[in-house]
């Protein structure tokens, strides 16, 4: 696999974080576990039930040693999100994504629930223009 990095961009590989200092391509020869920083959601940015599990995922990704706290974590809350969300797609995804997880394939179920953050934040909306009782 190849990876093509922008100066100063970092990128998390095994667990260790990687910093670029001029644009360089990488190519991955085995099987490795890595995160683009683009795709590093911050704590304060897991708002919502589908970005909260993004982020234990992602815990897994970034840091090995923590894979095993993180990983009941981000199935329970999968459970939760399978009882709270209605919408098929968002049921399908999160379904896919906890596949992904029993698999060990933890970058996989990351892109399954990045590509559900536009959905869930449909679903949601309704709930954000609801007034609030005075």
């Amino acid at each position: 696999m190849n990876i093509t990095l922008r100066a100063g961009e970092r990128f998390f590989i095994n667990g260790a974080v990687i910093r670029i200092d001029r644009k360089a391509s990488i190519e991955l020869l085995n099987e490795v576990t890595f995160l683009l920083e683009a795709h590093v959601m911050q704590a304060e940015e897991a708002t919502t039930l589908i970005r909260q599990i993004y982020f234990a995922v992602q815990i897994m990704l970034m840091d090995p040693t923590a894979a095993a706290s993180a990983a009941p974590l981000a199935r329970s809350l999968i459970e939760s999100a399978l009882v709270a969300y209605r919408a098929p797609e968002l049921t399908a995804g999160l379904k896919s994504a906890a596949a992904s997880l029993v698999r060990g394939r933890n970058f996989e179920a990351l892109k399954s629930l990045r590509a559900l953050f536009a959905l869930e934040d449909k679903e949601l909306q309704p709930l954000a223009k609801t007034p609030s009782a005075a």
